[in-house]
């Protein structure tokens, strides 16, 4: 095995074509690529890179693990996470909000719970834990503007790109929870022993979002 051999942990979904569109730009090909393929590991034209293709929900774990020196996943996935990594570049792909949003007016202030929904139980926990609030949040997967229709919460946290759903459903944005997209993360470790390749790979990507 080629010692500087960097692993990427490329996660699946709506931004992997973007990610990987941005990546050809900085001349990093990946030529046996499919999205339809079954194959879970792909190489570089110049074999330095091995990309292991996975679920978002996974690639912080890769990465803090050392499973994977690099990864590039949606900030949404980082902030659930809270793993130990670096969070070295912003990729400007995928570019969405996290909100707070209910059927009616809530109040945010100190002393007042809520039920929330979300399919980001902790990053709703830490927003409204710096409000300086006690929540009960409820996991969800999937609808979570369903949850104060039918009174399971009294809002929800959820991610939006035009509110378009969230207006649909009779829902309002209360409040902005933060502006995410899609970053690169880097295990601590290979920063270390491997920080010629990344500071390379970085400095690639960099320039292409520069141009």
């Amino acid at each position: 095995m080629n010692l500087k051999q960097v692993t990427l942990a490329m996660a699946k979904g709506r931004t992997a074509k973007e990610s990987l569109q941005l990546l050809e730009k900085a001349n990093i090909t990946f030529p046996d690529f499919n999205e339809e393929s079954r194959k879970l590991v792909f190489y570089s034209a110049d074999q330095m890179i091995k990309m292991i293709y996975v679920k978002a929900v996974d690639v912080t774990t890769y990465v803090e693990e050392g499973a994977a020196d690099i990864g590039i996943v949606g900030r949404d996935n980082i902030l659930e996470a809270g793993a130990d990594i670096y969070e070295l570049l912003d990729l400007k792909l995928g570019e969405c909000r996290f909100v707070v949003a209910s059927l009616k007016d809530i109040v945010i202030e100190q002393g007042v719970t809520l039920k929330v929904a979300s399919k980001y139980p902790n990053v709703a926990k830490n927003y409204f834990a710096t409000k300086g609030m006690h929540v009960d949040t409820i996991k969800l997967n999937g609808s979570v503007e369903l949850a104060p229709i039918i009174d399971m919460a009294d809002c929800i946290v959820d991610i939006v790109e035009t509110g378009g759903t969230i207006k649909e459903n009779g829902l309002q944005i209360v409040d902005t929870v933060e502006q995410i997209s899609t970053r690169l993360v880097v295990n601590k470790a290979s920063f270390a022993t491997k920080t010629e390749q990344i500071r390379t790979f970085l400095s690639d990507l960099k320039g292409v979002l520069k141009s």
